[in-house]
C-alpha cells in the first residue's frame, strides 16, 4: 500500500484544461532546451581546429582521428572484406558511352546495384580516370518498380564517360532496386539504433569502400586516378569516403555537409529553432560519440584536392554552415602549403544540381584527375537513358537483407557467464571494473567533465496538512536548471530518503495532487492525500524526494512522439549524447545534492524508477556509490525494447540484466507488474548471483 501510495501509480489523471487559439510564448523547457543546444555546440565548435595547426601534429593525431571516425560510423573494427560475388547483369549504349549494368555483395546479403559507364571506343578502355559516383535521394519509382538513385543521377556519369572517364554510379541503401531503410529514428523511432552504434552513414561508406574494391579489379580503371563525387546525400557519403578511404585522391562533395551550429542551431521547426537536422535523414550523420564538430571530418581529406560545393540559397545546407567549416579546413591545408587544393563553390540557387555546379565539378576533376586546365567545359549533357534500360535485377536475388541489414550489420553484445561457481567468482569482479569502464568510455562520454558540486538554491519550504515540502532549484549542467521536492511529515525526523525519478505521466498525478507548481490558478493540495501521505512518512521517518529530470514536467519541451520531441532526441545524438543519458546525469546531480544537505548527509538513500525512469535510476545508482539501494518497477529486460534506456553504444557493452548485477552488492528488488513476465528474461543476473552465493537481486 505505501509503495503504491509514495510511487504514485494509480492516481487518476486530471483532465487538461483547453488551450486558447493563440500562439503561445516559448515556455521554461523550450527556452531551456534551445539555449542548451548553443552552449554544447559552443563548447565543441571552440576546441575544433581553433588553434594554431602544423603538419607534424595533424599528420601525428590523424590515425587516431580515422579510428575515432570509423568507430562513429561503425566500421571499428573494420568489417571482413567478403567476397563481393560482383556480376553484370547486361549492357546498353548511350550516345558516346556504353553501360554495363552490375551488382556486388558488400556484405553477405547486402546487395549494392550500380551501372558502370565507360566511353564508347574502338579500341579497349584501358587505365582511365575513374569517377566513383555516390547518389544522393533521388529514387526513380514508376508502376511501384523502383529503379535507383542512379537513374536520377544518371547524367553525371554519362557526362563523365564521354569525356574520357570511367564513372560507377551507385545506388542507396534505401533508395535503391532493393530498399532498405535510412529513416530508422527520424521516421520510426528506432532508437535501439543510437544503442548499437548504428547509422547508414557507415553503410553507405562501407558500399563506397566494396565498390574502390571492386574498381580496381578492373582493366579499364586507372586505381591511382579516382576521384569521387555526389551531391546532397551522396555529397554527405562524399564526406564518409574522404574520411574513411586514402585511396581515392580528389574529391568534389556537393550539398552534403553543414556545421554542428548549422544541423542544431539553425533552422525553424514548429515554434524554436531546431536547427537544419529536421530537413535530413540518418544517412547524413555519424554516432558522434567524440563529439566532433563537421570540420574535422572534412580535414581528413588534406591535402588530398577537395572542392567544397554548395549554392547560395540552399535550405539544408545554409551559407554559414559550410563557409565555417572552409575557414577551418583552410587551416590544415595551409599547413600543408597546399592551399590550392582546398577550394570553396559557392553559386546561386537553392538545393538543386545547377549547371554551375556540375561544371565546378567537372573542371576540378579534369584538373587533378587528368592535369587538364586548359580544355573548356560544358554542361554539354547527352541524351538520358529510360529507367528500364540501367535496371540491373530482374529479381530481387534470394537471401537479400537489405531491408533488415540493420539487424544484422552491428550485433549486441552476448556476455556468456562462467559455468562454475569458482570461475565465476574470479571473472565477475575484473569483468565488471571492465563493463563500467566501458559504460564510461563508450555510453557516457558526453557527460561534463570534473564537474564541480551541485549548485543549488536554498530550499522554498511550506507545510500543507501536516506535509513538510521543500523545494530546491539546482543546475544539473549549464542551461539545465531543475526542481527537486522532498515531502517529509512535519516534525519528525527522516532516517532514510527514497529518490523516485519521475517520468511524465507520474508528474503529472503528482503536481495535481499536492499543487508542487501549480499549473491551474488557485490549485490547491488534496487535503485527504496530503494528510494520508504525511502519515505514512511519518510512521516510516522516510522522506520522499522527487525529481522530473530535464524534458519532463516543469521543463517539458515537446510532446513525446511529436516531431519536435524526435528532432530534439536527434539532435542529443550529436553532440555525442542520448536524452536519457543526460537525465541520467540529472539523477546522479540530484543523488549529490541530497548527499550534500546537512538534513540527509547520511540517511540511506533508495533510488526508484518506473519503465524507463527505472532504468535511468539504475545507471545513476551504479555511478553514485552512496545510493544504497534500487526499487525498479516494470524495468525493461533490454535497452533495445520500447521502454529500455538508450545511451550511445551500450548494446556493444552490456544489456539491463548484466547493468543489474553491477550494482551488487547493494539490494535491488525488480517488480514485474506483466503478468506474462515469469522472471526468465532476468536469469543472468539470479544465476551469477547463485555463482557468487550473494543474495542482493529480489524478483518480484
Amino acid at each position: 500500500m505505501i509503495r503504491t501510495l509514495i510511487l504514485l501509480l494509480c492516481l487518476p489523471a486530471v483532465a487538461s484544461a483547453q488551450k486558447p487559439n493563440i500562439v503561445p510564448k516559448p515556455t521554461r523547457g523550450e527556452t531551456m532546451i534551445a539555449n542548451y543546444f548553443k552552449a554544447e555546440v559552443k563548447q565543441i565548435a571552440d576546441t575544433c581546429l581553433t588553434g594554431p595547426i602544423t603538419k607534424a601534429d595533424w599528420e601525428k593525431q590523424r590515425p587516431e582521428l580515422r579510428k575515432q571516425f570509423l568507430e562513429m560510423v561503425g566500421l571499428w573494427p573494420m568489417p571482413a572484406r567478403t567476397a563481393l560475388k560482383a556480376k553484370v547483369t547486361g549492357t546498353v549504349e548511350g550516345e558516346g558511352f556504353t553501360v554495363e549494368k552490375i551488382h556486388f555483395e558488400s556484405f553477405p546479403g547486402l546487395v549494392v546495384t550500380a551501372n558502370l559507364y565507360l566511353p564508347k571506343s574502338k579500341k579497349p578502355n584501358k587505365n582511365l580516370p575513374t569517377i566513383l559516383y555516390v547518389c544522393g535521394h533521388g529514387n526513380v519509382v514508376e508502376n511501384n518498380i523502383s529503379f535507383g538513385s542512379k537513374v536520377h543521377y544518371q547524367y553525371h556519369p554519362a557526362w563523365f564517360a564521354t569525356h574520357g572517364y570511367a564513372c560507377l554510379i551507385l545506388d542507396t541503401l534505401q533508395l535503391s532496386e532493393i530498399p532498405g531503410i535510412h529513416h530508422g529514428t527520424y521516421k520510426f523511432g528506432w532508437w535501439w539504433w543510437q544503442a548499437r552504434g548504428y547509422t547508414p552513414a557507415g553503410i553507405e561508406l562501407w558500399n563506397a569502400m566494396r565498390a574502390l574494391d571492386y574498381l580496381e579489379t578492373r582493366p579499364e580503371v586507372d586505381a591511382k586516378r579516382i576521384g569521387v563525387t555526389g551531391r546532397s546525400g551522396g555529397g554527405a557519403t562524399s564526406w564518409w569516403i574522404l574520411a574513411g578511404d586514402d585511396r581515392p585522391i580528389c574529391f568534389a562533395p556537393i550539398a552534403g555537409i553543414a556545421d554542428l551550429h548549422a544541423q542544431l542551431n539553425e533552422g525553424e521547426a514548429e515554434r524554436l529553432k531546431t536547427g537544419v537536422i529536421a530537413g535530413h535523414c540518418d544517412c547524413m550523420f555519424m554516432v558522434n560519440k567524440y563529439r566532433w564538430d563537421f570540420p574535422l571530418v572534412a580535414a581528413l581529406a588534406a591535402p588530398r584536392p577537395l572542392l567544397l560545393g554548395n549554392s547560395d540559397a540552399d535550405d539544408i545546407f545554409p551559407v554559414a554552415g559550410y563557409r565555417r567549416i572552409a575557414e577551418k579546413v583552410r587551416k590544415v591545408y595551409a599547413a600543408y602549403g597546399a592551399e590550392e587544393k582546398f577550394q570553396l563553390l559557392e553559386t546561386k540557387g537553392p538545393h538543386k544540381d545547377t549547371p554551375e555546379l556540375r561544371i565546378g565539378i567537372n573542371k576540378w576533376m579534369q584538373r587533378w584527375l587528368k592535369n587538364d586546365t586548359k580544355t573548356s567545359i560544358e554542361d554539354d549533357l547527352p541524351p538520358k537513358l529510360l529507367p528500364q534500360q540501367l535496371k540491373v535485377l530482374a529479381a530481387i536475388p534470394e537471401g537479400t537483407i537489405n531491408d533488415r541489414l540493420h539487424d544484422v550489420f552491428i550485433k549486441p553484445v552476448q556476455i556468456v557467464l562462467p559455468k562454475s561457481d569458482e570461475v565465476a567468482k574470479t571473472w565477475w569482479p575484473q569483468k565488471s571494473k571492465e563493463l563500467m569502464s566501458q559504460l564510461e568510455k563508450q555510453c557516457f562520454a558526453g557527460w561534463p567533465q570534473n564537474a564541480a558540486a551541485v549548485p543549488f538554491q536554498p530550499a522554498k519550504e511550506r507545510t500543507t496538512h501536516g506535509l513538510r515540502v521543500r523545494e530546491y532549484a539546482f543546475t544539473s549542467q549549464k542551461e539545465i536548471e531543475l526542481p527537486l521536492f522532498v515531502l517529509s511529515a512535519e516534525k519528525v525526523d527522516p532516517k532514510e530518503i527514497l529518490l523516485v525519478v519521475l517520468n511524465e505521466e507520474e508528474w503529472q498525478q503528482l503536481n495535481d495532487k499536492l499543487a508542487l507548481l501549480p499549473s491551474v490558478e488557485k490549485q490547491k493540495p488534496d487535503a485527504a492525500f496530503a494528510k494520508e501521505l504525511s502519515g505514512l512518512l511519518g510512521e516510516k521517518k522516510r522522506a520522499m524526494a522527487y525529481l522530473a529530470p530535464r524534458g519532463i514536467g516543469p521543463t517539458a519541451w515537446a510532446k513525446p512522439g511529436s516531431s519536435l520531441d524526435i528532432q530534439h532526441r536527434r539532435r542529443f545524438a550529436l553532440i555525442g549524447q542520448t536524452l536519457d543519458s543526460m537525465r541520467v546525469w540529472d539523477t546522479r546531480r540530484a543523488v549529490q545534492l541530497l548527499q550534500a544537505l546537512p538534513a540527509f548527509t547520511k540517511l540511506p538513500l533508495e533510488l526508484h524508477g518506473t519503465g524507463t525512469m527505472a532504468g535511468i535510476a539504475l545507471y545513476a545508482g551504479l555511478f553514485e556509490p552512496s545510493v544504497t539501494s534500487f526499487y525498479l518497477n516494470e524495468l525493461s529486460a533490454s535497452h533495445e525494447a520500447p521502454a529500455g534506456p538508450v545511451f550511445l553504444n551500450v548494446s556493444k557493452v552490456l544489456d539491463l540484466p548484466q547493468a543489474v548485477a553491477l550494482a551488487a552488492p547493494r539490494k535491488v528488488v525488480l517488480k514485474l507488474n506483466n503478468l506474462a513476465d515469469d522472471g526468465k528474461q532476468w536469469l543472468w543476473p539470479i544465476t551469477l548471483q547463485q555463482h557468487l552465493g550473494t543474495k542482493s537481486l529480489e524478483v518480484r
